[in-house]
């Protein structure tokens, strides 16, 4: 006689990844900015995945949320309820620019569990110097746009809301960059003409206008570039340029290590915001005494403002070595303003070192 089988048992936990976004769009943030340091909160809203019977809300604090982040934006998302529990999320955030485009993302780095009430984000998002010297590119109108992206895991998480529970397909990866990069490095389909020190390049004037305010007013108006549909580009080398060209069809950040200079003077040129900050944080990670000065009167010379601040800052902090280069010798000669400017940065240092120091900001 042979035994019976012993009898199985098994079991399934299913963790499903869902996703949700949220755009929060703040008015008069320029004035909330400088003027208000308390904690900003957008409207409650459902993730849309539980038949909205979850709330959530973004936060803001224009003064961070501690004395190390208070020169910084922070940015939070709080989970106020959730029907299912527990639950994890991993989130991203970017600011909107005028041109619909996302810029200064953060992503976190991995999955965090999250419960109601409690605030994940970033404390140091962005500084308040940066945001407020692009402000013509993230909230010319006054008003600051916020994306955030959420990914969300929850255990035993059937979610229907009159939706298909068969697996989802696999979305392929957003390759328009690189689709557009392809019909700059191949020629294909264009329709003007670029002459950088003789050399002859094809381009396409619908991308040129659409990322450059300068190539825009080139092709809208009556100009001799509009009628032969070719740009004589003065003052530019063609290393420079094509670094140029490719940032603006793929908005990738070119190799800046031993150009950055002059990346910089083609950023101010054709009005290509992005890649001016993207040349003043790369200018201001190589600050060294010697180049001080000299990076000094880039910054002036392009009104690179938030350069300038760092540069100033440096030379403060090392301004006996800093004045015995022989480019701070030319400054002195060629700008003697930006020497004034130096001075003033020095003794307005100096006379705070001499003051109490300020309270401790109140945390929200």
């Amino acid at each position: 006689m042979s035994e019976d089988p012993a009898a199985e048992r098994s079991g399934y936990t299913d963790f499903s990844v869902q996703k949700f976004s949220y755009s929060w769009t703040i008015s008069n943030f320029g004035f909330l900015l400088q003027e208000i340091g308390d904690t900003i909160k957008s409207p409650t809203f459902s993730s849309g995945l539980f038949n909205d019977n979850d709330k959530w809300c973004l936060k803001i604090l224009a003064n961070g949320i501690n004395e190390e982040s208070k020169d910084y934006l922070s940015v939070h998302l709080t989970m106020l309820s959730c029907p299912k529990s527990p639950a994890w999320a991993r989130f991203r955030f970017w600011i909107i620019s005028v041109h619909g485009e996302k810029t200064n993302g953060m992503i976190c780095p991995r999955f965090f569990k999250i419960t109601p009430n409690q605030n994940w984000g970033f404390k140091k998002f962005i500084h308040r110097d940066l945001l407020l010297s692009l402000r013509s590119w993230l909230f010319p109108d006054n008003e600051l746009t916020i994306f955030c992206d959420v990914d969300l895991v929850v255990q035993d998480s059937l979610i229907n809301c009159g939706k298909s529970t068969v697996p989802g397909i696999q979305v392929p990866r957003n390759t328009l960059e690189d689709e557009l990069g392809q019909l700059w490095e191949n020629s294909l389909f264009t329709d003007c003409c670029l002459v950088v020190a003789g050399q002859e390049f094809q381009a396409h004037k619908a991308i040129l206008a659409a990322r450059s305010p300068v190539f825009r007013a080139m092709f809208e108006h009556d100009m001799e570039e509009r009628r032969k549909n070719r740009v004589e580009i003065q003052d530019v080398e063609p290393q420079v340029f094509k670094a140029m060209m490719d940032f603006i069809y793929t908005g990738k950040a070119p190799d800046l290590h031993s150009m950055a200079d002059a990346v910089l003077a083609a950023a101010d040129k054709y009005g290509l915001e992005r890649l001016k900050v993207m040349c003043e944080d790369a200018l201001c990670r190589d600050l060294c005494v010697e180049n001080a000065a000299h990076t000094l009167i880039l910054a002036d010379l392009h009104s690179a403002g938030l350069l300038k601040t760092k540069t100033l800052d440096f030379i403060t902090a090392h301004v006996s070595d800093v004045s015995e280069t022989s480019s701070w010798k030319t400054m002195m000669v060629l700008h003697p303003q930006l020497l004034a400017e130096a001075y003033s940065s020095l003794a307005s240092t100096h006379s705070s070192s001499l003051e109490p120091p300020p309270k401790r900001l109140k945390q929200s």
